[in-house]
């Protein structure tokens, strides 16, 4: 795995995506925040060595470099879920080449459904913890040049970060949740038995990614925010018929909101 993840990072290194202050991964609706950066450099996940390749609507699948706010960072335009078919083990690969590009922080965004009953769709969930029901990216042998056997999860969301963040969303006036957020293999929405499940257990949203790059990151020893945008609702008396055109489309109508509070959060950390 050592040799791939150095090929790769050599490769982007070589196109220019060096000594990047932070990583980004933009889930579903969300590839737009992109408009914000200055962009130095991008490259199509197909050109890139060892790099699956984006299979989802709305996941335009491009690595990108350059300024956003005064900071150097890659995005990706477009993520991998395990539920495309690919082991678990490649979902996360990227983040693992993001680190070795240098990376000091992970941000990550995604779309989720809410199942707390104080949520609204359009609501953005700063994500304080999670409860994983997707595989351990960190199941078989472990390379202890790349993280520990076994990696501490007491704090897989950084609490430095997220209280910058509800600084920045104040000095926004933009309303924030926090919550837990659950994910799940999908590639099906939640029947209203499972959502009732998830709620019972602690989950505030749940969703299909994000867990698993957040555990690989805290593998390397980066530290991690997130956020949900709220898509749909899984509460009760609420739920409806749903499809993933309609989660993106929710997803991109509070996308600005959203990208107001990372522009200004990058900034500070």
């Amino acid at each position: 795995m050592l040799e791939k993840i150095e090929e790769t990072a050599t490769f982007l290194k070589s196109k220019g995506f060096t000594a990047p202050d932070a990583g980004i991964v933009l889930g579903t609706g969300l590839g737009g925040l992109v408009s914000k950066m200055n962009i130095i450099h991008e490259i199509d996940y197909s050109l890139i060595p060892n790099f699956p390749v984006s299979t989802v609507e709305g996941h335009e699948g491009k690595l990108i470099y350059g300024d956003f706010g005064n900071k150097k960072i890659v995005a990706m335009k477009g993520r991998f879920h395990f539920y495309e078919g690919y082991p678990i083990e490649q979902v996360v690969f990227p983040v693992r080449v993001l680190k070795y590009l240098g990376i000091k922080y992970l941000f990550l965004s995604n779309a989720a459904g809410g199942i707390n009953p104080d949520f609204r769709v359009g609501d953005i969930m700063i994500i304080s913890d999670h409860i994983n029901f997707l595989p351990n990216p960190l199941i078989g042998p472990n390379n202890n040049m790349i993280g520990p056997r076994f990696t501490d999860m007491s704090e897989a969301y950084d609490r430095g970060i997220i209280a910058k963040a509800e600084e920045v969303s104040q000095e926004l006036k933009i309303d924030i949740k926090k919550g837990i957020y659950l994910a799940t293999t999908g590639p099906t929405f939640e029947t209203p038995a499972e959502y009732k499940h998830f709620r019972l257990i602690g989950a505030d949203a749940v969703g299909m990614s994000t867990v698993p790059e957040v555990i690989i990151a805290r593998h390397m020893g980066i530290p991690c925010f997130a956020v949900s945008i709220i898509s749909d609702l899984g509460v009760e008396g609420k739920i409806h018929y749903i499809t993933h055109e309609m989660v993106t489309q929710a997803a991109a109508a509070t996308e600005s909101k959203m990208t107001s509070i990372m522009t200004r959060l990058i900034d500070k950390i």
